[in-house]
């Protein structure tokens, strides 16, 4: 497969607002977890929040959209200069050849689950102030984002769980080379909200601890909300991008609702497709970012898979001890995390890991390791079965 161009990216998650931000407190091993609730939850677990989203201004034209899940989007848009470079992409090939290809788990929940505490108390009824279809909706980032940017093209969202925002990838990737569209805006979008905390923690999922990827002791995940964008297109945009997708792989294993397959089974089957659309060997990946959740099962599973495509010699890293697990937002965060190892030559360690599980073999980083890299891996696997792998490139 000829590599698409990268030509911008940017990212919002608790570690900070962008490019800089973000790359700061990875070379600094900086996390921005902090142990608290939200709302009225608080399930005694460490949770990675951005800050800033209450107080943005908001157009009145898209009043009907304003949620916290849009509003993350849109405060993504506005960093790193984002929406200018859309807007600019959009000059050279036209609003309708710009589509959008997005990645949501939760959406807008919080905002129904804001509204429930409005009902009426005789009736029951939601309060009229509720728009589903452009809050809560899981199209509704898509919708929001195509309006507020001006574009025209077609636009999608995908919800594969922690996958999500990797498979945007491949969708915008088969629209680019099938002549659908000419760029695409693809990432994903999560916000924090009550049934999502409950609902890990009733799956006990979730740590007291800060979460520890790959340690022996790992006792579960610690979730974080993150908006992720990335501007791809078909060549003959800026002469110089910012990476290059070289290859998506995908599956779908089925196991079970919500577990891993045991093997890694699908898990190392989207590795080996993302390999062989890229035309590469897994030799020459010098760094992997893993899905790394730090529960006890989706590790062990991961390993085995990274272990059987990889072997054990290829430096890898999960960063969610930085960001926490940001859902349907993962997948947008570790490309663009990826793209920044590229561009930086530094591979982030996995934090917060101090004795590695003796039954898992993969090399993790426990510190930042500087080299010059050329291709970088990163995974994402969702419940049910829905695996992702991408491989970007650096910039040239």
């Amino acid at each position: 497969m000829t590599p698409i161009p990268i030509t911008h990216h940017t990212l919002v998650t608790a570690l900070g607002h962008g490019r800089a931000a973000t790359f700061e407190a990875l070379r600094d091993g900086r996390s921005g977890l902090v142990r608290r609730g939200f709302e009225t939850a608080d399930i005694g677990s460490w949770l990675g929040v951005v800050e800033g989203l209450d107080d943005l201004d908001w157009r009145d034209e898209l009043a009907t959209y304003d949620c916290r899940n849009n509003r993350l989007a849109e405060l993504a848009l506005r960093t790193d200069g984002f929406a200018d470079a859309v807007q600019s992409t959009a000059a050279r090939w036209g609003a309708m050849r710009v589509g959008v290809f997005l990645g949501t788990s939760t959406s807008g929940i919080l905002q129904t689950e804001l509204a429930y505490r409005e009902r009426d108390p005789s009736t029951g009824a939601l309060p009229d102030a509720l728009h589903y279809g452009e809050t809560h909706n899981t199209a509704s980032v898509a919708r929001y984002v195509r309006a507020a940017l001006g574009l025209q093209g077609p636009a999608h969202v995908v919800s594969t769980a922690c996958s999500s925002s990797a498979k945007v990838y491949a969708a915008a990737q088969r629209a680019i080379r099938l002549g659908l569209v000419d760029a695409a805006v693809v990432g994903g979008v999560d916000s924090l909200c009550m049934t999502t905390l409950y609902g890990f923690k009733a799956l006990e999922l979730t740590s007291s601890e800060i979460c520890r990827p790959w340690d022996a002791d790992r006792a579960g995940l610690s979730i974080g909300e993150a908006a992720a964008f990335a501007l791809l297109e078909r060549n003959g945009g800026p002469a110089r991008p910012m990476g290059w997708l070289l290859g998506a792989g995908e599956s779908s294993d089925g196991h079970h609702m919500s577990s891993p397959h045991p093997e890694g089974a699908g898990a190392a089957l989207a590795m080996r497709a993302a390999l062989a659309q890229a035309g590469l060997t897994p030799a020459q990946v010098d760094y992997l970012n893993l899905h790394g959740t730090a529960t006890p099962g989706n590790d062990a599973a991961e390993d085995r898979a990274v272990c059987a495509v990889f072997g054990t010699a290829t430096p890898c890293s999960s960063t969610k001890g930085f960001t926490g697990h940001t859902l349907g937002a993962a997948g947008g965060v570790e490309a663009s995390i990826a793209l920044l190892a590229l561009e930086h030559g530094l591979a982030p360690p996995s934090l917060n890991l101090q004795t590695q599980d003796p039954a898992l073999h993969a090399q993790l980083l426990r510190e930042p390791l500087q080299a010059p890299l050329q291709v970088v891996a990163s995974n994402s696997f969702g419940f049910g079965g829905s695996n992702a792998s991408l491989l970007l490139g650096a910039p040239s």
